[in-house]
């Protein structure tokens, strides 16, 4: 069955910047300006959710670790009476403490344990059951893919018709996924669904996410904009948006973030992808690129070896 109706719009909007005051998203704090207190957080996801909403967006995404992301959105979906699909993630603990620079901001751990803490977590700060479900970060290190209780339990949260999956990150997301694929409980496949980093500068995962779309799964993209590295922002000291990129946003008369979701958009394994806009000047922005017709292809100089992309997103820091 597909995540969105026909005439919704493959965009959605990702709460990773919005509900908590640090985040990896280069110039997140100057974003958020002064106040980053819950309220003031509250106040500012639900003016960028209305704003997404009023365009027609109708999937969200949140996680456990993600502050208060899911308690925001839960508030705003019960206040405004509005239905939409919305996903969420298990495996990461938000133990930052509001601090936008503590030391640690999530501590990741896939055991069954955490699974049974945070579902019932997920739901009551939601006040509601999510549509799509998915182990955050999973990967090969961590064994969870081969855990029996974890995925007995993951399949029978899929049996009561909750779309189970993985999220994916770092260098080996492809390796991770194809061993997803081949996960059986029972004989049956628990996952549907895979959220994965692609974007102009790290595709490496295209292959996979073209399996995974083959055999039904719903693929939805996260980090379009690099954390903010393909945004008109650009490096933020650390260089600008590559040439051919900018070049090509001038051609088009839109933003250079607008120019790579739209290359995201183009992949026909794509269910979603994630806007991670935290203003509403932003996700407007982000929303051109709904209009746009760009060819990946055409911006092939601006790969980057999977290895080297994923040391600069380690580099890069929580503001």
């Amino acid at each position: 069955m597909p995540l969105l109706s026909r005439d919704t719009p493959r965009l959605g909007l990702g709460l990773a910047a919005l509900g908590r005051p640090g985040y990896i998203n280069l110039g997140h704090g100057q974003d958020l300006g002064p106040g980053k207190d819950p309220a003031a957080l509250e106040a500012r996801t639900t003016e960028v959710l209305d704003e997404a909403w009023a365009a027609g967006l109708r999937y969200f995404d949140a996680a456990r670790s993600y502050g208060l992301a899911e308690a925001f959105l839960g508030r705003w979906l019960h206040a405004r009476g509005h239905r939409a699909v919305v996903g969420s993630k298990w495996g990461y603990t938000y133990v930052a403490g509001w601090q936008p620079l503590a030391e640690v901001h999530e501590v990741k751990d896939h055991r069954l344990a955490t699974l049974e803490r945070q579902w019932p977590e997920t739901q009551a700060a939601l006040g509601q059951r999510p549509d799509v479900y998915l182990i955050h970060s999973a990967t090969l290190e961590t064994g969870v893919l081969d855990d029996p209780p974890v995925l007995a339990r993951l399949a029978e949260l899929s049996s009561q018709g909750v779309r189970v999956g993985l999220s994916t990150s770092g260098p080996s997301q492809a390796a991770t996924l194809r061993r997803a694929l081949a996960v059986r409980v029972d004989g049956t496949p628990p996952f549907s669904a895979v959220q994965a980093t692609w974007n102009l500068l790290e595709p490496s995962a295209g292959p996979a996410l073209a399996e995974a779309h083959a055999e039904g799964w719903t693929v939805v993209v996260k980090e379009a904009l690099a954390n903010g590295r393909l945004s008109a922002r650009g490096l933020s000291g650390r260089g600008d948006v590559p040439a051919s990129l900018q070049d090509l946003a001038a051609r088009q008369r839109v933003t250079p973030d607008a120019v790579a979701l739209a290359a995201a958009l183009a992949q026909p394994w794509a269910a979603v992808v994630l806007s991670g806009a935290s203003t509403p000047d932003q996700l407007r922005s982000n929303l051109t690129a709904l209009a746009l017709k760009v060819d990946p292809a055409s911006l092939m100089d601006l790969i980057r070896p999977a290895e080297r992309y994923w040391a600069e997103r380690s580099a890069l820091n929580w503001n």
